[in-house]
């Protein structure tokens, strides 16, 4: 059935400008990390897709090696792009990144080299059926690369017109502040940061995002529901569905559902539920309580969640006891599977 977008997809959502951009996103962007990849069926994607757009998301984050397997997110994106939303290229941001390891031998295990950071690019662009994408990240910091190689990688990206912006992810605050002088060099501004946080991973409050707010940087950060553990899904032990037991699902580890962490995401249910929300649209809330946070990405296995996850911007306002009593449960869960990239200075 050809898809017609809903009339209503722009009259409830809320945008927010990037940085001191001209670039404005949705609250929510939709993040395919996860139940996009071969292991999902392509069914379930169309109406994830189709869903997600017609309640006025319209950023779609991808990376290279985005799956299981590498690359089927992509691909599986491009599919459906050509299928349902070709007409509607102009009405969305669609990101992708490069970083992680991808492809055999020494030129695709992943870095900042000129030579992957830009093959990858093109094979992604192949894999989604795009001839250019809105923002083109560095996934991770590279402490092997010289940093202006990989910041003069992603300009040429922009020059050659296969991004309209870059980004970095998971860059400290200092490196961050480089990436950004560097390719001011090239008279590319540094479009955005993709750092993760979340209730139990607080590291960007440390510095990144009064770095962020001085470069004139949007900020879109994931695992705002901390890999799914920031949900009702856990209060009573782990369900078989869980994502720690499917495929493509280890980011989320048996150590992080220790007995101290589930007590407070029971103690935040308590909160949420007080606040007539649940836990998850109360943890993206939290997120986005901050105007320096451009957007959050929100992962979903259906179409019924993104809609309940969209329901959180019924409800964003924290009062300064919620906000009390939240960080009195907010604290470290040794979550941050980033932290490797994320703390180079």
């Amino acid at each position: 059935m050809t898809y017609h977008a809903s009339n209503t997809r722009y009259e409830t959502m809320q945008y927010r400008q990037c940085g001191r951009s001209g670039l404005k996103l949705p609250l929510l962007s939709l993040g395919m990390w996860h139940n996009f990849g071969d292991t999902t069926s392509l069914a379930t994607q169309r109406e994830m897709l189709r869903t997600a757009f017609d309640l006025g998301i319209t950023h779609f984050d991808l990376a290279n090696n985005y799956g299981p397997p590498y690359g089927s997110a992509e691909a599986n994106f491009g599919h459906l792009f050509k299928q349902d939303f070709l007409p509607y290229r102009d009405e969305l941001i669609i990101s992708t990144k490069a970083g992680w390891d991808m492809w055999p031998g020494p030129y695709g295990q992943g870095g900042g080299s000129r030579k992957y950071v830009l093959a990858s690019l093109d094979q992604s662009l192949k894999r989604m059926n795009l001839d250019y994408v809105d923002i083109f990240y560095s996934h991770r910091f590279d402490p092997e690369t010289p940093l202006e190689e990989t910041m003069g990688a992603l300009a040429t990206a922009v020059q050659q017109g296969k991004a309209l912006y870059v980004g970095v992810s998971s860059y400290s605050p200092e490196k961050t502040k480089e990436a950004a002088e560097l390719l001011k060099q090239w008279k590319v501004p540094c479009l955005i940061h993709q750092p993760s946080y979340n209730m139990f991973n607080r590291w960007i409050e440390q510095g990144l995002l009064d770095e962020l707010e001085r470069q004139g940087m949007g900020c879109i950060t994931f695992t705002a529901l901390a890999q799914g553990l920031l949900s009702d899904k856990y209060l009573n032990g782990i369900p078989e569905d869980a994502r720690i037991n499917r495929a493509g699902g280890g980011s989320l580890k048996s150590d992080h559902l220790s007995e101290e962490n589930l007590q407070r995401v029971r103690a935040l249910n308590d909160i949420a539920k007080a606040r007539g929300q649940t836990l998850a649209q109360m943890a993206l809330a939290w997120v986005l309580r901050d105007p320096r946070v451009t957007t959050t990405l929100i992962g979903a296995s259906s179409s019924k969640q993104i809609r309940e996850n969209v329901a959180a911007l019924d409800k964003l306002g924290f009062s300064a006891d919620e906000l009390a009593a939240i960080d009195k449960q907010a604290q470290d869960g040794h979550l941050n599977l980033w932290e490797v990239s994320s703390r180079h200075k």
